[in-house]
């Protein structure tokens, strides 16, 4: 271990130091007795398992020889040889036994014959695993005989030692065709052939690394195990801080990790004021560096961020004849959609602000859309309860009718762009695969008035009337995993949000003026943001800074939200000219 000065010191006078115990005198003065103690006497005692093996920590799960040849293995693998050959002497357990000693030498060396016996000695009870591990031997063999040119040696291996062991057989007909053509080695992922002693010590290196994952770990500990088990442990205390939301934030292996509040946003940082009259709906766009805003104005507006982070007005928007109730950004940010209430949809250059297509459906009135993955098609839910697909041109190649969403409606569609997400029904989401006409439902005991799907497509935040919010794992089989309470809701269409840091939050508008922030995986509130002078609509996190949040309202004003530790600053976008798009076509 680090600090040893002499090597040839007997353990026992090692372990010796020099401590003192401090005593509290009634005079304020102390004194010190020396003593000398064991350096085990200052580390907690191992206490006896019920089989008599000891066990360390308080929690009594740490078996003391997995721990120390867990250290061993940490110590070798910094490069600290020393070190770990002293930590086997001292502590008399070995990071592997004689026989794995032995059998990692014949590996290194090239015996394949010997390592190969050795490896049924070893003691692994798990037979499909023997002959895994003897097939990675013997292929090595098989290739080294034949970067040697010993062809009809590598033959007989291939023969007589690897086809008896009846696995993997397409990977040894494909062993076999190496033979008929060498160069086919390469695809197989095998070594170049190279008969040099160095790319041979290379190989049977990385051979070792793969017997390493495939033995049981007992025999052969993982490679940097300790290093594993201690980045599980900070991953677990990020995971467990209910603040954690940040990349960046530091951590240190001597202290338990905990983030303070302020990595939440809830500071307003500025106040956009363009439209003029309720704001319904607003999203970031992918990049986080612009926003759209939607408003019973019967405008939208794009509005874009400086380096600094400030927003300012970029478009507005118009052409709609009703209320715009919502928009969808395309997967590269170039095109924005805007949907008005039972009318058209509207396609839009983000650059020019110019309007591209309108979309329509004769006779009816189009309440919800969006787009496929792909940016090449577009989807939108009627109010005669059908969903639709179109190219870009509106061009109409699909329809499902029937009760598949209701007159006002959210529609999203899933990462892999198979399944359309809707409310079919007052208290149920469709989620319908358009490619297999498959579909399922999920079933609330309240009415649903919106929803919002999370980045990764694995979960589902859905809006109730009760004034509660609800958490669905949409992977495999579906799952209620969290409820949030606390927030508003009696008369309007409040929307929620995924946000921070590995989408770890969950913030809502409310009829009271202000925005909630819950911790997904807890459901705690942890933040209540007043500043809104009317009822929060809508909210949307910023999918790049984790640290803003914008929130929209009936107050006619955007708020955009940051840490608190920063400065706040109210700005009024018509400060930067209001310049008007017209969509009209």
């Amino acid at each position: 271990m680090g600090g040893v000065e002499d090597d040839n010191e007997p353990a026992s006078k090692r372990i010796k130091i020099s401590s003192g115990v401090l005593r509290g005198l009634s005079n304020g003065s102390s004194c010190i007795e020396p003593i000398s103690v064991s350096s085990i006497d200052l580390m907690a005692r191992p206490l006896p398992s019920e089989g008599g093996e000891e066990i360390l920590g308080s929690k009594g799960v740490i078996k003391r020889h997995e721990f120390v040849r867990i250290i061993a293995e940490a110590l070798y693998s910094l490069g600290y040889e020393k070190s770990g050959a002293r930590l086997e002497d001292e502590s008399g357990i070995n990071l592997h036994s004689s026989l794995v000693s032995e059998f990692m030498q014949q590996i290194l060396n090239g015996q394949w014959d010997e390592c190969v016996v050795t490896l049924q000695k070893i003691g692994i009870t798990d037979d499909s695993v023997v002959k895994s591990a003897s097939l990675l031997i013997l292929e090595q063999k098989f290739f080294e005989l034949l970067d040697q040119e010993k062809i009809m040696d590598a033959l007989k291996t291939l023969r007589t030692e690897i086809t008896p062991l009846q696995i993997k057989h397409n990977r040894i007909r494909a062993l076999a065709s190496c033979i008929i053509s060498p160069c086919l080695s390469v695809p197989l992922g095998l070594p170049s052939r190279n008969s040099s002693d160095i790319a041979r010590a290379k190989s049977r290196t990385k051979l070792l690394e793969e017997l390493q994952k495939l033995l049981p770990a007992a025999v052969m500990i993982p490679e940097r195990r300790l290093e594993h088990l201690v980045e599980q442990a900070l991953a677990l205390q990020c995971t467990a801080c209910t603040f954690h939301n940040s990349v960046d934030k530091e951590m240190s292996l001597y202290t338990d990790h905990q983030c303070g509040k302020d990595q939440i946003p809830s500071q307003t940082l500025q106040i956009l004021q363009a439209h003029t009259n309720e704001v319904w709906f607003l999203q970031f766009s992918h990049s986080g560096r612009h926003l759209a805003s939607s408003s019973s104005d019967r405008t939208a507006i794009i509005w874009e961020a400086d380096e600094k982070g400030s927003f300012s007005l970029k478009h507005q928007l118009t052409g709609h004849q009703k209320p715009v109730c919502s928009v969808s950004w395309s997967r590269d940010d170039r095109q924005l959609l805007t949907c008005g209430v039972e009318e058209t949809v509207r396609r839009w250059n983000v650059s020019t602000g110019e309007c591209l297509h309108v979309y329509e459906k004769t006779g009816h009135g189009i309440v919800s859309c969006g787009w496929l993955p792909s940016g090449n098609c577009i989807f939108y839910g009627v109010n005669d309860r059908s969903i639709c697909m179109c190219d870009l041109e509106g061009r109409e190649f699909d329809c499902w009718k029937g009760q598949r969403t209701l007159k006002i409606s959210d529609l999203e569609i899933t990462n892999d762009g198979r399944q359309i997400i809707s409310i079919c029904k007052e208290t149920g989401i469709l989620l319908l695969d358009w490619e297999t006409r498959a579909e399922k439902v999920i079933e609330e005991s309240q009415t649903i008035t919106s929803f919002s799907l999370s980045e990764d497509s694995r979960f589902l935040l859905i809006n109730l009337l009760n004034q509660e919010i609800h958490l669905w794992s949409i992977q495999g089989e579906y799952k209620l995993i969290t409820k949030y309470k606390g927030h508003k809701r009696t008369r309007f269409v409040i929307r929620s949000c995924f946000g921070g840091l590995d989408q770890a939050f969950i913030a809502s508008g409310s009829e009271d003026s202000q925005v909630y922030v819950w911790h997904k995986s807890t459901g705690d509130l942890i933040g209540v943001l007043p500043g809104h002078s009317g009822a929060v609509n809508c909210v949307s996190w910023n999918p790049k800074n984790h640290h803003m949040l914008a929130s929209a309202s009936d107050d006619r004003t955007i708020r955009i939200w940051g840490l608190n530790n920063l400065s706040t600053r109210h700005k009024n976008s018509h400060s930067n000219g209001n310049h008007s798009c017209n969509g009209g076509t």
